[in-house]
């Protein structure tokens, strides 16, 4: 299984050392192409020590966007056949927003079954199966088209105004192929 949290791990080493924790046999060809498909590549290769950076205490020299496209790097290179994605994209700075979701997005187009965990419906459209909590309860499920026309907790759960304040309201997708 796979896992890619809200507040990534990210150890006091290397970009590599961090990247290749998933499969220390990686060859350095599979570890930049996992950098490549998780949007990190270019960041990395432009770090004065490219992927042999130290990264510091927790990855304290990193970006919020930056430790979470290495935690994807790590996670492809893994290759698991369960990914499960814990907000993976709600604690990042605007300007890494759009490569970490188009990361996040090729990681759920795969060929795996992915948890995703989000109150954000930003990636929910290329899942199979959308769960909607309440309370810990099961209160909607449908795929994203099927809750659109329910116009129900979902619909609402979609607009930024009304999420702020509702963290007891998750939407779990699932994807399955």
């Amino acid at each position: 299984m796979g896992l890619v949290p809200q507040d990534p791990v990210i150890f006091s080493t290397t970009i590599r050392e961090n990247i290749i924790y998933a499969r220390h046999n990686a060859t350095e060809s599979e570890m930049k192409e996992a950098a490549r498909i998780a949007n990190a590549h270019h960041f990395i290769s432009s770090l004065p020590h490219g992927y042999d950076t130290h990264v510091g205490m927790r990855g304290v020299d990193l970006t919020p966007g930056q430790k979470q496209r290495i935690a994807i790097a790590r996670v492809v290179l893994k290759n698991a056949p369960i990914l499960l994605l814990d907000e993976a994209s709600s604690a990042i700075e605007s300007e890494s927003s759009r490569v970490v979701q188009e990361a996040l997005d090729t990681l759920i187009m795969g060929n795996k079954t992915t948890i995703l965990i989000a109150h954000r419906a930003a990636m929910m459209k290329h899942v199979d199966n959308i769960v909607v909590l309440n309370g810990g309860r099961i209160v909607e499920q449908g795929t994203h088209d099927s809750l659109v026309q329910m116009n129900g907790l979902y619909v609402k759960l979609m607009q930024p105004h009304f999420t702020k304040g509702f963290r007891q309201h998750t939407i779990l997708a699932g994807c399955s192929f």
